[in-house]
């Protein structure tokens, strides 16, 4: 379905809906979305389930019981929805949909880039499955892991976590208790009145606090994640001249490597191949350089390679006597990254680890 256009409208800025209540971290994020956009620029919110008001809203999201790109109605709640971002299969939640419909167009006012760009594109998906999906499916319920595999694999954990998420954090705007930095609004004679300022401004509350983590999202993709593709790019055409394997990827300087690897390894049809990354530590030729074990894809903790368990632990002169290399500077001891003074002195090492 089109993206649909917003109508400008003369006199002010369009009036966004959504429902009162118990508010939820998708809709605190579409109407975030929303202001990004200069269509939406200072528009008011109404906070209600009454019809009757909904219907005089420009646009209307999380309620209403319709999904209607073409007359800004984002609702998903209805039992025939089954929307989803193209290339998964979460359903969308009123963040998911007005990002879907409005996502490149934020984009592309943030690069100066037009919307059908490839950067645009990229940054498209990639902020969807890092950042929005997880929004669809808190809202949706639908859990990270299958429950009956996670049940069956006799998991447990190592430590309370409580399921802290942005979406838990958004949720502590509901409660009584007063929120750090947000003054409660002045009382007046109507007590119901009172009851629903104070959510609103809670609501309001919560959506720029969510909404300014897409926006450092946004930021540092464009300025880190995005810029460094050309530069991996480059080092994994480079891979063959540090190992005849092309286990060994060089890099000139520190970037956000590893999404690019996975989806140039996949391009490429030698997923998995690359089993050590090199970086220096910083600017200059006297920097001491780094050895990282690329990590298996989608799991935080495991590698595809260790550096050798011999190393794990050892510093300098120590390690270097173990390891067979001068200048060897640390292995840490999980065996994930490891350094040397010199590149040169790392690439042995790594090329050492490659046959080990």
């Amino acid at each position: 379905m089109a993206s649909p256009e917003p109508k400008r409208q003369k006199t002010s800025a369009p009036l966004i809906g959504t429902h009162n209540g118990h508010f939820h971290a998708d809709e605190a994020l579409a109407v975030y979305l929303l202001r990004l956009l200069p269509t939406y620029t200072g528009s008011p919110l109404i906070r209600t389930r009454d019809p009757a008001l909904l219907s005089t809203c420009h646009t209307v999201v999380d309620v209403g019981g319709e999904y209607n790109p073409s007359t800004q109605r984002f609702d998903h709640h209805q039992r025939e929805f089954k929307t989803v971002f193209p290339g998964h299969t979460t359903k969308l939640s009123s963040a998911g949909l007005v990002y879907l419909h409005y996502g490149r167009a934020i984009i592309s006012q943030h690069t100066s880039q037009p919307t059908d760009s490839p950067d645009v594109s990229l940054l498209y998906e990639k902020l969807y499955t890092d950042f929005i999906e997880p929004f669809d499916a808190n809202d949706n319920g639908v859990p990270e892991y299958d429950p009956s595999v996670l049940a069956s694999s006799n998991i447990k954990p190592r430590f309370v976590n409580r399921g802290f998420s942005l979406a838990a954090a958004v949720n502590r705007f509901n409660y009584a208790y007063p929120v750090p930095g947000l003054p409660e609004p002045e009382a007046t004679d109507d007590a119901a009145l009172d009851a629903q300022a104070a959510e609103d401004a809670r609501f309001a509350h919560a959506s720029t606090f969510v909404g300014t983590q897409f926006a450092l999202e946004l930021a540092d993709k464009v300025a880190a994640w995005l810029p460094a593709r050309a530069a991996v790019s480059a080092a994994f055409e480079d891979r063959t001249t540090h190992h005849p394997s092309g286990a060994i990827m060089v890099l000139k300087e520190g970037s956000p490597w590893a999404d690019h690897l996975y989806s140039l390894e996949e391009a490429a049809a030698v997923k998995g191949q690359v089993l050590y990354v090199l970086f220096p530590e910083g600017a200059g030729p006297g920097s001491k350089w780094r050895i990282r074990a690329v990590g298996v894809e989608g799991e935080a903790f495991s590698n595809r390679k260790d550096l050798p368990d011999a190393w794990k632990g050892l510093r300098d002169e120590e390690l270097s006597k173990v390891a067979g290399v001068p200048g060897a500077v640390f292995v840490h001891a999980s065996g994930f990254i490891g350094g040397n003074a010199s590149f040169e002195g790392a690439l042995e090492m790594a090329r050492k680890a490659v046959e080990i």
